[in-house]
Protein backbone atom coordinates (compact mmCIF):
# COMPACT_ATOMS: atom_id res chain seq x y z
CA UNK A 1 0.00 0.00 0.00
CA UNK A 2 1.50 3.40 -0.84
CA UNK A 3 1.49 6.28 1.62
CA UNK A 4 -0.50 9.17 1.34
CA UNK A 5 1.89 11.22 3.21
CA UNK A 6 5.68 10.98 3.28
CA UNK A 7 6.77 10.88 7.20
CA UNK A 8 10.25 11.02 6.73
CA UNK A 9 10.01 14.64 4.92
CA UNK A 10 7.88 15.70 7.52
CA UNK A 11 11.42 15.53 10.28
CA UNK A 12 13.85 17.92 8.27
CA UNK A 13 10.30 20.32 7.80
CA UNK A 14 10.32 20.24 11.95
CA UNK A 15 13.68 20.84 12.47
CA UNK A 16 13.69 23.89 10.22
CA UNK A 17 10.51 25.21 12.04
CA UNK A 18 12.13 24.95 15.30
CA UNK A 19 15.52 26.23 14.09
CA UNK A 20 13.33 29.19 12.90
CA UNK A 21 11.34 30.08 16.07
CA UNK A 22 14.69 29.71 17.62
CA UNK A 23 16.52 32.08 15.56
CA UNK A 24 13.79 34.32 16.10
CA UNK A 25 13.29 34.40 19.64
CA UNK A 26 17.07 34.67 20.47
CA UNK A 27 17.25 37.69 18.08
CA UNK A 28 14.24 39.54 19.75
CA UNK A 29 15.35 38.44 23.25
CA UNK A 30 19.24 39.22 22.60
CA UNK A 31 18.23 42.54 20.77
CA UNK A 32 21.09 41.57 17.88
CA UNK A 33 21.35 44.63 15.42
CA UNK A 34 20.06 44.15 11.81
CA UNK A 35 23.58 44.63 10.26
CA UNK A 36 24.88 41.88 12.89
CA UNK A 37 22.34 39.21 11.95
CA UNK A 38 18.45 39.68 10.99
CA UNK A 39 15.75 37.73 12.29
CA UNK A 40 13.23 35.50 9.94
CA UNK A 41 10.58 37.90 10.25
CA UNK A 42 13.05 40.59 8.89
CA UNK A 43 14.05 38.44 6.50
CA UNK A 44 10.60 37.44 5.32
CA UNK A 45 10.16 40.89 5.06
CA UNK A 46 12.96 42.00 3.26
CA UNK A 47 11.74 39.89 0.65
CA UNK A 48 8.34 40.78 0.19
CA UNK A 49 9.21 44.85 0.00
CA UNK A 50 12.27 43.63 -2.51
CA UNK A 51 10.29 41.16 -4.06
CA UNK A 52 9.98 42.67 -7.66
CA UNK A 53 13.84 43.51 -7.81
CA UNK A 54 14.85 40.37 -6.46
CA UNK A 55 12.54 38.57 -9.32
CA UNK A 56 14.08 40.99 -11.95
CA UNK A 57 17.61 39.37 -10.70
CA UNK A 58 16.32 36.24 -10.41
CA UNK A 59 15.46 35.73 -13.66
CA UNK A 60 19.12 36.80 -14.72
CA UNK A 61 20.35 34.07 -13.30
CA UNK A 62 18.66 31.18 -13.54
CA UNK A 63 18.65 32.18 -17.45
CA UNK A 64 22.90 32.15 -16.67
CA UNK A 65 21.97 28.83 -14.96
CA UNK A 66 19.68 26.98 -17.40
CA UNK A 67 21.75 27.58 -20.70
CA UNK A 68 25.57 26.52 -18.61
CA UNK A 69 23.35 23.47 -17.56
CA UNK A 70 22.10 22.79 -20.92
CA UNK A 71 25.38 23.05 -22.68
CA UNK A 72 27.28 21.25 -19.68
CA UNK A 73 24.65 17.82 -20.29
CA UNK A 74 24.59 18.20 -24.47
CA UNK A 75 28.90 17.89 -24.31
CA UNK A 76 28.89 15.13 -21.09
CA UNK A 77 27.00 13.46 -23.51
CA UNK A 78 29.38 13.71 -26.51
CA UNK A 79 32.12 13.14 -24.46
CA UNK A 80 30.82 10.20 -22.82
CA UNK A 81 29.86 8.27 -26.00
CA UNK A 82 33.52 9.25 -26.84
CA UNK A 83 35.20 7.59 -24.02
CA UNK A 84 32.50 4.45 -24.16
CA UNK A 85 33.07 4.11 -27.84
CA UNK A 86 37.04 4.60 -27.88
CA UNK A 87 39.06 3.46 -24.73
CA UNK A 88 42.11 5.45 -25.95
CA UNK A 89 39.82 8.82 -25.29
CA UNK A 90 39.02 7.51 -21.99
CA UNK A 91 42.54 6.33 -20.87
CA UNK A 92 43.52 10.01 -21.72
CA UNK A 93 40.99 12.43 -20.56
CA UNK A 94 39.44 10.42 -17.51
CA UNK A 95 42.11 11.39 -15.19
CA UNK A 96 42.15 14.90 -16.34
CA UNK A 97 38.47 14.97 -15.39
CA UNK A 98 39.52 13.92 -12.06
CA UNK A 99 42.09 16.51 -11.61
CA UNK A 100 40.08 19.45 -12.98
CA UNK A 101 38.09 19.14 -9.59
CA UNK A 102 40.71 19.84 -8.11
CA UNK A 103 40.95 23.61 -9.57
CA UNK A 104 38.31 26.11 -7.24
CA UNK A 105 36.33 27.82 -9.81
CA UNK A 106 36.68 30.76 -7.88
CA UNK A 107 40.22 30.86 -9.17
CA UNK A 108 38.97 30.08 -12.67
CA UNK A 109 35.93 32.81 -13.06
CA UNK A 110 38.28 35.97 -13.15
CA UNK A 111 39.97 34.39 -15.85
CA UNK A 112 36.50 34.13 -17.70
CA UNK A 113 36.02 37.50 -17.19
CA UNK A 114 39.00 38.50 -18.39
CA UNK A 115 38.39 36.44 -21.08
CA UNK A 116 34.63 36.98 -22.23
CA UNK A 117 33.81 40.27 -20.41
CA UNK A 118 30.96 41.02 -18.20
CA UNK A 119 27.88 39.89 -19.46
CA UNK A 120 25.96 36.54 -19.30
CA UNK A 121 28.80 34.38 -21.58
CA UNK A 122 31.03 34.10 -18.62
CA UNK A 123 28.70 33.11 -15.94
CA UNK A 124 27.40 30.25 -18.85
CA UNK A 125 30.48 29.00 -18.85
CA UNK A 126 31.29 28.73 -15.45
CA UNK A 127 28.29 26.55 -15.42
CA UNK A 128 28.92 24.43 -17.90
CA UNK A 129 32.56 24.11 -16.21
CA UNK A 130 30.52 22.87 -13.01
CA UNK A 131 28.43 21.05 -14.12
CA UNK A 132 29.85 19.27 -16.63
CA UNK A 133 31.73 17.11 -14.25
CA UNK A 134 29.43 15.08 -12.31
CA UNK A 135 27.37 14.43 -15.56
CA UNK A 136 29.68 12.87 -18.07
CA UNK A 137 31.14 10.72 -15.35
CA UNK A 138 27.50 8.99 -13.98
CA UNK A 139 27.11 8.51 -18.02
CA UNK A 140 30.51 6.71 -18.14
CA UNK A 141 29.96 4.92 -15.20
CA UNK A 142 26.30 4.05 -15.71
CA UNK A 143 27.69 2.65 -19.37
CA UNK A 144 30.18 0.98 -17.74
CA UNK A 145 28.07 -1.34 -14.96
CA UNK A 146 26.59 -3.26 -17.71
CA UNK A 147 26.26 -6.78 -17.28
CA UNK A 148 28.53 -8.46 -20.00
CA UNK A 149 25.88 -10.87 -21.01
CA UNK A 150 23.43 -8.45 -22.15
CA UNK A 151 26.36 -6.83 -24.48
CA UNK A 152 26.99 -10.98 -25.37
CA UNK A 153 23.67 -11.18 -26.40
CA UNK A 154 23.07 -7.73 -28.27
CA UNK A 155 26.36 -8.65 -30.11
CA UNK A 156 24.98 -12.10 -30.82
CA UNK A 157 21.63 -10.46 -32.38
CA UNK A 158 24.37 -8.77 -34.88
CA UNK A 159 23.13 -5.33 -33.41
CA UNK A 160 25.43 -2.73 -34.40
CA UNK A 161 27.01 0.10 -32.36
CA UNK A 162 23.87 2.85 -32.57
CA UNK A 163 21.44 -0.48 -31.67
CA UNK A 164 23.35 -1.22 -28.63
CA UNK A 165 24.26 2.30 -27.38
CA UNK A 166 20.33 2.89 -27.98
CA UNK A 167 18.44 -0.02 -26.68
CA UNK A 168 20.97 -1.12 -23.80
CA UNK A 169 23.74 1.56 -23.19
CA UNK A 170 21.63 4.47 -22.80
CA UNK A 171 18.57 2.64 -20.95
CA UNK A 172 21.26 1.40 -18.23
CA UNK A 173 23.10 4.90 -18.15
CA UNK A 174 19.58 6.78 -17.84
CA UNK A 175 19.31 5.94 -13.86
CA UNK A 176 23.20 7.29 -12.98
CA UNK A 177 22.31 10.33 -15.25
CA UNK A 178 19.38 11.45 -13.30
CA UNK A 179 21.25 10.90 -9.97
CA UNK A 180 24.50 12.69 -11.69
CA UNK A 181 21.86 15.50 -12.50
CA UNK A 182 20.53 15.94 -9.33
CA UNK A 183 24.30 16.58 -7.97
CA UNK A 184 24.79 18.99 -10.94
CA UNK A 185 21.80 20.98 -9.99
CA UNK A 186 23.07 22.02 -6.36
CA UNK A 187 25.49 23.92 -8.31
CA UNK A 188 24.50 25.35 -11.41
CA UNK A 189 22.36 27.71 -9.28
CA UNK A 190 25.67 28.68 -6.87
CA UNK A 191 27.68 28.39 -9.74
CA UNK A 192 26.21 31.40 -11.64
CA UNK A 193 25.93 33.69 -8.73
CA UNK A 194 29.60 33.29 -8.19
CA UNK A 195 30.35 34.60 -11.66
CA UNK A 196 27.78 37.33 -10.68
CA UNK A 197 29.92 38.38 -8.05
CA UNK A 198 33.44 38.86 -9.58
CA UNK A 199 31.12 41.47 -12.20
CA UNK A 200 28.08 42.16 -13.72
CA UNK A 201 25.49 44.39 -13.47
CA UNK A 202 22.32 42.20 -13.17
CA UNK A 203 21.84 38.70 -11.46
CA UNK A 204 20.90 37.82 -7.85
CA UNK A 205 24.55 37.20 -6.84
CA UNK A 206 24.85 41.47 -8.01
CA UNK A 207 21.73 42.18 -5.59
CA UNK A 208 23.32 40.08 -3.08
CA UNK A 209 26.71 42.03 -3.01
CA UNK A 210 24.68 45.52 -3.29
CA UNK A 211 22.87 44.22 -0.22
CA UNK A 212 26.21 43.27 1.56
CA UNK A 213 27.96 46.72 0.71
CA UNK A 214 24.94 48.34 2.04
CA UNK A 215 25.24 46.63 5.23
CA UNK A 216 20.99 45.31 4.32
CA UNK A 217 21.70 41.43 5.45
CA UNK A 218 17.64 40.92 5.86
CA UNK A 219 18.64 41.30 1.73
CA UNK A 220 21.30 39.35 1.95
CA UNK A 221 19.51 36.00 3.82
CA UNK A 222 16.68 37.20 1.37
CA UNK A 223 18.20 36.24 -2.00
CA UNK A 224 20.30 33.61 0.05
CA UNK A 225 16.25 32.17 0.64
CA UNK A 226 15.64 32.30 -2.90
CA UNK A 227 18.89 30.88 -4.12
CA UNK A 228 18.37 28.00 -1.77
CA UNK A 229 14.87 27.78 -2.57
CA UNK A 230 15.17 27.91 -6.57
CA UNK A 231 17.81 24.90 -6.34
CA UNK A 232 15.72 22.85 -4.58
CA UNK A 233 12.82 23.59 -7.15
CA UNK A 234 15.10 22.30 -9.71
CA UNK A 235 16.22 19.55 -7.69
CA UNK A 236 12.10 18.39 -7.17
CA UNK A 237 12.11 18.67 -11.16
CA UNK A 238 14.95 16.74 -12.00
CA UNK A 239 13.90 13.89 -9.53
CA UNK A 240 10.03 14.15 -10.73
CA UNK A 241 11.53 13.62 -14.22
CA UNK A 242 13.49 11.01 -13.31
CA UNK A 243 10.11 9.27 -11.86
CA UNK A 244 8.32 9.75 -15.41
CA UNK A 245 11.81 8.38 -17.54
CA UNK A 246 12.29 5.77 -15.40
CA UNK A 247 9.10 4.51 -14.40
CA UNK A 248 10.53 0.73 -15.34
CA UNK A 249 12.76 0.94 -12.51
CA UNK A 250 10.58 2.09 -10.44
CA UNK A 251 8.21 0.01 -10.92
CA UNK A 252 10.65 -2.63 -10.47
CA UNK A 253 11.75 -1.69 -7.24
CA UNK A 254 7.90 -1.65 -6.45
CA UNK A 255 7.17 -5.39 -6.90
Amino acid sequence: MKKFINTDKLYPLGSLIIITVIWQIAVDALNVPLYILPSPSEILTALIKDFELISYHSRTTLYEAFIGFAWAILLAFILAILMDSLEIIKKALYPLLVISQTIPIIALAPLFIIWFGFGTLPKIVIVIITCFFPVVISLVNGMESIDEDYLRLFKSMNATKMQTFYHLKLPFAMVHLFSGLKIAATYMIMSAVIGEWLGGDRGIGVYMLRAKNAYSLDKVFASILVIVLMSIAIIYFIEYLGKKTLHWQTERDEE
